[in-house]
């Protein structure tokens, strides 16, 4: 028998989300070797979305997918001081598109700001992101950063810009090179690499209705209505990592734009909060020397061997 009335029964009224939810996803299973650094980088992310992001109304999710002790008390104690809205614990990685499917079925905004827990944003990223969004028609994901993407999964927004009377369209080499060679080198490409992925390709610039955006959009950060994601779900993905193009693959193939802010408002700091320097600025410094070098193909190549072999015999052991 029930004992007198429940106490919500006398309330008149309840908080409604913010039209933006940003989402981030969190993995970070242990802290060391390649994830030593990874709750500093946590910490950037979360900080610089709260820091730069002061002209848009948001709530702020983080779903975290099965990290470690330490890092779900930094989030329960970032959720206690006000910084997260909705946290979310899964016990197990259910991998990018387990999590996608939570994600991205249950944010509460009609628009989804999306980001890996890799991310750095500069002042202004959401209210440009938001005004591509909201001025481009069919617009299917906005990146906050120009970079050069792969050709086949923004096919049919390159199609749409040419048919179009009222958009003008520009290409070539638009994006400065140390832009360029920024972001490419948190990929651990090398210097090589870089230059000739750079000297054969080129940059896409639309301008529609005076809002200019660049060609291009990419699953690692991008914002985009929640009900067209929700076209996409749920996401049958049966590895962690490595099969979530599929969602810039689908979402060129049924005709939404993929676009990016032609200005660099986003950051991949990858697993690390080192930003190497330009090569010409004469820096010395031992810790940079050591990461450049570690950073060789031959000598990466040995390294991530020994690594993946520990981490599966890691796992191996816990299953």
């Amino acid at each position: 028998m029930r004992i007198g009335q429940n106490p919500a029964k006398f309330v008149k009224d309840v908080a409604k989300p913010a039209r933006v939810t940003v989402a981030v996803l969190n993995y970070i299973p242990f802290i060391s070797g390649f994830y030593a650094e990874m709750p500093e980088v946590l910490k950037a992310c979360l900080n610089g979305i709260r820091n730069s992001t002061t002209d848009v109304d948001y709530d702020l999710m983080v779903f975290d997918n099965g990290s470690c002790d330490e890092i779900k008390a930094y989030l329960l104690n970032e959720q206690k001081s006000g910084n997260i809205q909705y946290l979310i614990f899964s016990e197990k990685n259910l991998g990018k598109g387990g999590a996608w499917n939570i994600i991205l079925d249950g944010a509460p905004g009609d628009v989804i700001a999306y980001t890996d827990n890799d991310c750095l944003f500069s002042p202004g990223w959401l209210s440009k992101s938001l005004e591509i969004l909201e001025t481009y028609p069919h617009t299917g994901m906005v990146t906050a950063r120009p970079f050069r993407t792969n050709p086949d999964y923004y096919s049919n927004t390159l199609k749409w810009a040419k048919n179009q009377e009222d958009v003008q369209y520009k290409s070539g080499q638009l994006v400065p090179y140390e832009t360029f060679r920024e972001f490419d080198l948190s990929l651990g490409q090398s210097e090589e690499e870089i230059r000739a992925h750079y000297d054969s390709s080129e940059d896409h610039l639309l301008t529609y209705h005076d809002v200019q955006a660049m060609v291009g959009a990419s699953h690692w950060q991008f914002t985009a209505y929640r009900s067209v994601l929700s076209e996409f779900l749920p996401f049958q993905m049966d590895r962690p990592m490595g099969q979530v193009k599929q969602l810039d693959m689908r979402m060129n193939e049924k005709g939404y734009l993929r676009l990016m802010t032609p200005q660099p408002l986003a950051m991949n700091m990858s697993n690390t909060i080192t930003f190497v320097s330009s090569p010409t600025d004469g820096v010395k410094n031992n810790k940079v020397m050591r990461r450049r070098f570690v950073d060789t193909p031959p000598v990466k190549k040995i390294l991530l061997s020994i690594y993946n072999k520990i981490f599966h015999w890691y796992y191996d052991q816990r299953s």
